[in-house]
């Protein structure tokens, strides 16, 4: 009987002992403070204001600002092609003759007209003096005799001009007909382009934002694929003043420092122009832009309540290094998410780092 006693008064003791514990370990509520899981830490960077001139980046060809398509005067027979693709050639130098067969025949045919309208005028004048002729008559006769001297010149010119001599020191960068074909006038025989170090250029076309911006004398950092690695300088030459009808881009000559590298028309040539006019731009770091595509992105800033975001719009403008110059957005906003930005969403809760 002792022995069921005392096994009870265990029992009820293990029992009240038990409750008391589990009393003592019952969860106690988390600090107010406490971290949701489910927050992302993130970091903020402040906002700058930098001035800087936005370089106009282009791409185009290199070619001669002294380039010649030369043609015949009068069209005719290609009777002698003196020169090929590629050729160097001199000013002056005889590059095609025409078959001179039919022009000397004109030649001739307008100097014998000329001889008759001669003739004729004496013959009147002998008659006006002897006043078997009217004034009348005098008169056509000279007309007559000074239309035919006209006529004989014409010939003549075009009989001179019946061949092709290079206006340029330079090289033939393309010929466009052979020997035996028949050649209309105006039609481009020959392209002859200069190679004088000075007269190296690239043409690019800009955007009228662009071109408003440029002026002639703008500094230039160019970039050739024939030549990587390596840049050349130049200056912007010539702004177009009216923009091309098929792209609408307005056309900028920029002469080209070469230096001792051979360069040739055709090269492709990637152009960093360096407009004197300075805008102010809003530079933030490059891991603050979220989702960009071109020229336009988005950002995320710290909302009132400090748990939050916000998604914003902005303007790219260019990248600088590892910062963002921006044309557009950001207006009275001190600071920017950085750091977590990529693992945001405009339901995202945040803590700061």
């Amino acid at each position: 009987m002792k022995t069921l006693q005392f096994i009870l008064i265990v029992l009820v003791t293990g029992g009240m002992w038990a409750c008391g514990t589990k009393a003592e370990e019952s969860p106690k509520t988390a600090p107010a403070d406490q971290t949701d899981d489910t927050s992302v830490p993130v970091k903020l960077t402040n906002v700058e204001s930098v001035v800087r001139s936005e370089p106009v980046v282009a791409s185009g060809l290199v070619s001669s600002s002294e380039e010649a398509k030369l043609s015949f005067k009068v069209g005719g027979i290609i009777e002698k092609l003196y020169v090929d693709e590629g050729q160097t050639v001199r000013k002056g130098q005889l590059l095609a003759t025409l078959n001179l067969t039919e022009i000397n025949a004109q030649v001739s045919q307008a100097q014998f007209a000329s001889e008759k309208a001669e003739r004729d005028l004496n013959r009147v004048k002998a008659l006006y003096a002897d006043t078997a002729a009217t004034l009348e008559q005098l008169q056509n006769a000279t007309t007559g005799f000074d239309v035919a001297k006209q006529n004989l010149t014409i010939a003549r010119f075009n009989q001179n001009y019946a061949q092709i001599r290079s206006t340029v020191d330079g090289t033939v960068t393309r010929r466009l007909m052979n020997e035996g074909e028949l050649a209309s006038a105006g039609s481009a025989v020959f392209v002859i382009s200069s190679t004088r170090q000075s007269d190296w250029i690239v043409r690019v076309g800009v955007s009228d934002k662009d071109w408003a911006r440029l002026k002639v004398g703008n500094s230039a950092t160019i970039a050739l694929e024939a030549y990587p690695g390596k840049t050349f300088t130049g200056t912007v030459k010539e702004l177009a003043q009216a923009a091309d009808p098929m792209n609408k881009l307005y056309d900028v000559e920029i002469r080209i420092n070469p230096g001792a590298v051979k360069l040739a028309p055709g090269l492709f040539a990637k152009v960093s122009l360096k407009p004197a006019q300075n805008r102010s731009y809003t530079m933030v770091p490059i891991e603050a832009i979220v989702e960009g595509d071109g020229k336009d992105g988005f950002v995320f800033v710290l909302s009132d309540d400090k748990k939050h975001v916000r998604k914003l719009p902005v303007q790219i403008g260019f990248i600088d290094n590892d910062k963002v110059l921006l044309t557009n957005g950001l207006a009275n906003t001190p600071s920017v998410v950085t750091a977590g930005s990529a693992y945001l969403t405009e339901t995202s809760t945040v803590v700061l780092q």
